[in-house]
């Protein structure tokens, strides 16, 4: 998979190469601006864009700019931003626009785990959904007033804000500590609550998640 990574901080910048390559991806453009960004991703069409959420020249939201029109103009092209601080705001409205690739949003803290972050990359570049946990507990925090998910368990929606962050029922039972099946009659349950059409597994995962999202923004 080909890989292009935005980012000012050129010792991060550095890391970054490095983790992607030893993930199997080729680094095709490297650049420290959303200008360069944009025009890497056109040139290159990636698999992948790495993405800073600040970036020159003003240090503010010029990544999730950037991305959001990768989104829009290159749909085919999962992107995952990193960010210093948990900016949920940011996350609800890259995750609400409309495209089939893969979306994440992680703190940038997540990148010394290397097997963690290598794992969400894989996962993102796949189609799937990578969410940094401070960042949904904020989206849960933000929550007031009746929405669709008020359906949902208490236990239902701890495994929903899991599915946000992208892992597999291995996974949500480990960090529940139940069985499997557990969280799978719970995702079931999840579906059915939200109204989701049968569809195969890993498009309404998706929808899940976007649905928990969007009640947010």
């Amino acid at each position: 998979m080909r890989a292009v990574i935005a980012e000012d901080s050129v010792l991060l910048r550095i890391g970054l190469v490095k983790v992607l390559e030893m993930a199997g991806f080729e680094v095709a453009a490297e650049t420290g601006d959303a200008e360069g960004l944009l025009a890497a991703v056109e040139e290159h069409r990636p698999d992948l864009a790495l993405v800073d959420v600040r970036m020159p020249p003003g240090f503010t939201d010029e990544g999730v700019r950037a991305a959001l029109m990768i989104r829009s103009q290159s749909p085919g092209t999962a992107v995952l931003l990193l960010s210093q601080y948990v900016e949920e705001r940011y996350a609800a409205d890259l995750l609400s626009s409309q495209s089939g690739a893969g979306i994440g949003y992680l703190l940038k803290q997540r990148v010394a785990d290397v097997e963690e972050f290598i794992d969400a990359l894989r996962r993102v570049a796949s189609g799937g959904t990578a969410l940094d946990p401070q960042v949904v507990a904020q989206l849960l925090l933000r929550r007031g007033g009746p929405d669709p998910l008020e359906r949902l368990t208490p236990r239902e929606r701890e495994v929903l804000a899991l599915m946000a962050e992208g892992r597999s029922n291995a996974g949500i039972a480990e960090g529940l500590v139940v069985s499997e099946s557990a969280v799978a009659k719970h995702i079931n349950n999840i579906f059915t609550k939200l109204d989701l059409p049968p569809a195969a597994e890993a498009h309404r995962r998706v929808l899940a998640v976007l649905r928990f999202l969007d009640g947010a923004s």
